[in-house]
């Protein structure tokens, strides 16, 4: 775990500046812990700190009021949030929510101190803005993917890139559903269409890996 007194070196645009606003924010900052499960933020919450992760993660999820729900992105070490950092700037509430997948440390920096600095520290203001188009350019290929991606490719990427070099992952359909943006029968029809052309086994909450070139292939399709 990163030491508390020291968290802005989790940072790298972070841990070199040295003029008053930002060491001001440094002192005012509270380093702050998530159990895992627990939730980090609520759509509809106001947004009252600036949120750095320093260890752990975060999953930042949008549900739909017939249940369907998307992963937008997670939050891991080192990262800055972009809906807070959005919510911040139009001084709006959280439009979807976040879940601690780990135990998470952060550093809460409150608003009044994130805006001072943002003034008056050009560093900090570089970090922010940085931070914040990297991450809104991840959202944009998100919302690529889900409007023009092939389902079994967007499947088969996914589940390569869960099981790593293992030879079997474990995974729910409506996970797998979640992470994809898709509802969780698609996401069933396409493993069972998998399973028969002998690219993987189905298990109770477990895939095993049977052809990883072919998902390879088709990913590649």
């Amino acid at each position: 775990m990163t030491s508390a007194p020291h968290w802005w070196s989790r940072f790298p645009g972070l841990a070199a500046l040295d003029d008053p606003a930002w060491m001001e924010l440094r002192s005012a900052a509270r380093v702050v812990t998530l159990p895992a499960g627990a939730i980090a933020f609520r759509a509809g919450d106001a947004c009252e700190n600036y949120l750095l992760v320093l260890d752990g993660s975060v999953r930042v999820q949008k549900l739909a009021e017939n249940g369907r729900e998307i992963t937008l992105y997670r939050l891991e070490g080192g990262d800055a949030c972009v809906l807070t950092t959005s919510c911040l700037l139009a001084r709006e509430r959280y439009p979807a929510e976040g879940v601690a997948e780990t135990d998470v440390t952060a550093a809460a920096i409150p608003t009044a101190v994130f805006f001072r600095a943002l003034d008056q520290s050009p560093g900090f203001r570089r970090f922010v803005f940085t931070a914040y188009g990297e991450r809104l350019s991840d959202l944009i290929l998100l919302v690529e993917e889900v409007a023009f991606g092939r389902i079994d490719g967007r499947l088969a990427a996914r589940l390569l890139e869960l099981a790593g070099e293992a030879d079997a992952l474990e995974a729910t359909h409506q996970a797998l559903a979640a992470e994809l943006g898709t509802a969780r029968e698609v996401v069933s029809r396409q493993l069972k269409d998998f399973e028969r052309h002998g690219f993987i086994r189905l298990l109770r909450g477990r895939i095993e890996i049977l052809d990883r070139k072919a998902l390879q292939q088709r990913f590649g399709n």
